[in-house]
């Protein structure tokens, strides 16, 4: 896929309403990301942040507003057109087939690409994510959590995306490999140049790893700004980071 324009932001939403069958649950945010960029969302039980991630995926009910991508609108469009545009999501909790073997499992993620295209990406998602090589062969259910987290990124890795989704993805993990997961996402916006988009309830790692942080509060935009300000601001350190976080928590 080619790069996004350099004065282009590789996302934008514009006003953007977006809901379920009873109505809109965001109301009129905007924000931009650009390439190579993670942003984390913050916010309470019901702020609207995985609904946004889903609204940006084409996943629920669009009410108003625009969503671009590399300058694109692609308001109308279905979850496969903006898969296929580089736009990869992988939502929260367990998505894998956990009774197929890890191998398998990149095989399903990567079955819209031509033949030859798919075996070049799997091989590359071996290469990049070893303990994934090693346990080729075994039930993807028999992994651990954060195994299950990396070969779900990689499942959606395989196609290209310029932009990742990604919904608590260290739900459920030990310490340790959150770090992992933490670790693996800051790796693939420095070295890829994919913007990531997350939601988190690890709000300390994900700031430590972010470039900005939005705070939506009941589906809308509250507060947006670089991750390590956003972290020592009052009102959100004592609202959603326990009270004391300070700058060298954010760094």
């Amino acid at each position: 896929m080619s790069p996004p324009l350099p004065d282009l932001p590789l996302l934008e939403l514009r006003d953007l309403r977006a809901g379920y069958a009873a109505g809109p649950i965001l109301h009129g945010v905007s924000f931009s990301l650009a390439a190579g960029r993670i942003a984390t969302l913050l916010g309470g039980n019901g702020a609207g942040k995985s609904t946004l991630l889903r609204a940006v995926y084409g996943a629920n009910r669009h009410y108003g507003g625009a969503v671009l991508f590399e300058g694109r609108d692609i308001t109308a469009l279905s979850p496969p057109r903006r898969l296929a545009l580089g736009i990869g999501f992988v939502p929260q909790g367990r998505c894998n087939f956990a009774a197929m073997t890890v191998a398998e499992n990149l095989l399903m993620g990567g079955y819209t690409l031509k033949r030859t295209e798919r075996e070049a990406a799997i091989a590359a998602m071996l290469e990049r994510f070893p303990v994934l090589a090693r346990k080729a062969g075994e039930a993807a259910g028999n992994l651990s959590g954060g195994e299950q987290q990396v070969l779900e990124m990689a499942m959606v890795l395989i196609t290209g995306p310029r932009l990742l989704l990604l919904d608590e993805p260290s739900l459920g993990l030990s310490p340790r490999m959150q770090a992992e997961v933490f670790a693996t996402v800051a790796g693939l916006a420095r070295e890829s140049g994919v913007a990531v988009l997350m939601v988190e309830q690890n709000l300390r790692g994900a700031l430590a790893i972010s470039d900005t942080a939005i705070v939506l509060e009941m589906g809308r935009k509250f507060l947006e700004g670089p991750a390590a300000e956003v972290a020592v601001d009052p009102r959100i350190r004592h609202a959603y980071l326990g009270g004391n976080v300070t700058a060298a928590d954010a760094a």
